[in-house]
């Protein structure tokens, strides 16, 4: 019998695991720079014309390339898998131009986010806002607008938010709108509720 699709599977693992730790220092990074950072994104208005405004994020720029470095061989795990099987390999094969630009749009839409959802917790809870709860509540809005957080506990789904970045990438697909979407919600949060959810843990 053959062990080579055990290798394979394997490596896919290995690459898989790399991404999510790539996102997730990624992640840590972005929002670390946004506590140190004085200035904060008071309303949802404000956010939306940040994220269409293109800074360059040269201050996390070596983290974007990172990421792209190993999202780009990903793009094969997730082709071969039975729901992408129809990705056109010419897409693949520029694969590492597009998920920049994606990756990098992304990055500003989620500091922006976690720059508005910082200032908001600070105004609620009088105290600096814990960069693990800001993490949490940006990722959970940014993937899922219409979803309400899920506080109790403050692992990221850092799987799903590279996935969502490598699939955009690859297919050329904006991500403002969603973003967008993301900041209404950010502005519309009950943080009372959420802050009860984390000393109470229910």
């Amino acid at each position: 019998m053959s062990i080579a699709p055990y290798r394979q599977s394997v490596q896919d693992e290995i690459m898989t695991s790399a991404l999510v730790r790539a996102a997730g220092n990624l992640l840590d990074d972005l929002v670390d720079r946004v506590l140190r950072n004085e200035e904060r994104v008071a309303t949802a208005a404000e956010g939306k014309l940040l994220i269409a405004a293109d800074d360059g994020m040269e201050e996390v720029a070596d983290r974007v390339q990172r990421f792209v470095a190993v999202a780009t061989p990903t793009v094969r795990v997730l082709a071969r898998g039975a729901r992408f099987t129809r990705v056109p390999w010419v897409l693949v094969a520029s694969t590492a131009v597009s998920l920049t630009t994606t990756v990098r749009a992304g990055v500003r839409e989620v500091r922006v986010l976690g720059s508005l959802l910082a200032f908001r917790l600070e105004q609620v809870n009088g105290a600096p806002a814990d960069p693990a709860l800001v993490k949490k509540l940006a990722v959970e809005l940014y993937l899922a607008p219409k979803r309400k957080p899920d506080v109790a506990r403050l692992d990221l789904p850092l799987a799903k938010l590279a996935r969502r970045w490598l699939l955009r990438g690859v297919f050329g697909r904006d991500t403002r709108r969603a973003a967008e979407k993301a900041l209404d919600a950010a502005e519309q949060l009950d943080l009372d509720h959420v802050l009860e959810t984390r000393r109470t843990g229910n």
